[in-house]
């Protein structure tokens, strides 16, 4: 997409896409790679099985995760970027309507709850992905 087609969407629409993104990303890379490891831990492996039966192209995002957790990490790192240095600039040529004039103080707050919210999605798939079963077998050894 180019520079000039970039902006004659509009900001509002750009943003909420955005962060639309960023949050599946976190949730695809939890789906596919830190749920079923979560499952396997906790002593549900049939369950895994079950799912994996059921939605045979989990297989094929969890042989793709490295893939998955970078463009994820890549999304939300730039959403992070947006919301708290980019957003601020274009706020202030913004004018929220007269009838809600708290209606931009609550989308911006949603905007950054759905931020973190997906970061901590994120953290969590990441750690259970990549560091889980190098503890575990550095704790029973």
């Amino acid at each position: 997409m180019s520079s000039q087609s970039l902006a004659s969407v509009p900001r509002d629409l750009r943003v909420r896409a955005f962060g639309t993104l960023s949050l599946f990303a976190s949730f695809s890379t939890l789906i596919c790679c830190a749920l079923p490891s979560l499952l396997v831990l906790v002593g549900l492996g049939a369950t895994v099985a079950s799912l994996v039966s059921a939605a045979p192209w989990l297989v094929t995002l969890s042989r793709q995760k490295d893939w998955i957790f970078a463009g994820s990490g890549t999304l939300i790192a730039l959403n992070v970027a947006y919301v708290y240095a980019l957003a601020p600039r274009f706020r202030a040529d913004l004018t929220c309507p007269a009838d809600e004039p708290d209606a931009c103080g609550t989308a911006d707050h949603v905007s950054r709850m759905v931020l973190w919210v997906s970061a901590a999605i994120y953290v969590v798939g990441f750690l259970t992905a990549y560091l889980l079963g190098p503890i575990l077998i550095w704790m029973e050894s």
